[in-house]
């Protein structure tokens, strides 16, 4: 019952994910991150079965920063979302990654953006979006309340508004959520939304 959203608001763009470790009937944790910072100004939170989800984000991860390395230069949102759509296209006919991912970034000339990226490689870029089960209600709760220009503070309101319209509604819903942004100043934790603390540690970054 997996759950990643964002949207793009003035200056920043935010990614929040379900912190829940599911298989079958079982959780195993309610603590992992499904946000990854591919690099200083790039967000990517992924859904998906958890080893290609982890294998394919770090995948991204390394190569994004490979080409850092090697160009002197870091790869611009836009390229980094071509490049993760063209490795899930390779892959899809060869042995395909179950995974859908949403990146958000900042580039110093262009601002904010937010790419969606499903299983079977389509790419749009997007305003607000979501994957999983949750987002039959966030979608509804941002096709309500979403405008263009928003501040963090109604952003990260609207985002609590899209966890509680989930938690209260989704029959096996997630109870923990992780909030991240990325604008200028760079991508990072926001907060966290906790209603069950994870008694195997506190969350790893």
């Amino acid at each position: 019952m997996e759950c990643v959203f964002g949207l793009v608001g003035d200056g920043f763009a935010l990614v929040v994910a379900d912190t829940s470790a599911v298989h079958s009937i079982l959780v195993h944790k309610s603590n992992e991150d499904k946000i990854m910072v591919l690099d200083s100004h790039k967000l990517l939170g992924a859904s998906g079965e958890s080893g290609d989800r982890a294998q394919f984000t770090e995948y991204i991860q390394k190569n994004v920063a490979l080409y850092q390395f090697r160009n002197g230069i870091p790869l611009t949102t836009a390229a980094a979302a071509n490049f993760t759509r063209g490795e899930l296209a390779t892959a899809l006919r060869k042995n395909p990654y179950h995974v859908n991912i949403l990146l958000a970034g900042y580039d110093k000339d262009i601002g904010p953006s937010l790419y969606y990226i499903d299983y079977i490689a389509s790419l749009h870029k997007i305003e607000k979006g979501a994957f999983g089960y949750g987002s039959y209600f966030s979608l509804a709760m941002m096709d309500r309340h979403y405008h263009s220009g928003m501040t963090v503070e109604e952003a990260v309101d609207l985002v609590d508004k899209c966890i509680i319209e989930i938690r209260s509604r989704l029959v096996v819903a997630p109870p923990n959520f992780v909030i991240k942004i990325v604008d200028k100043d760079g991508a990072r934790e926001y907060a966290w939304r906790e209603s069950i603390k994870d008694t195997s540690g506190a969350p790893t970054s």
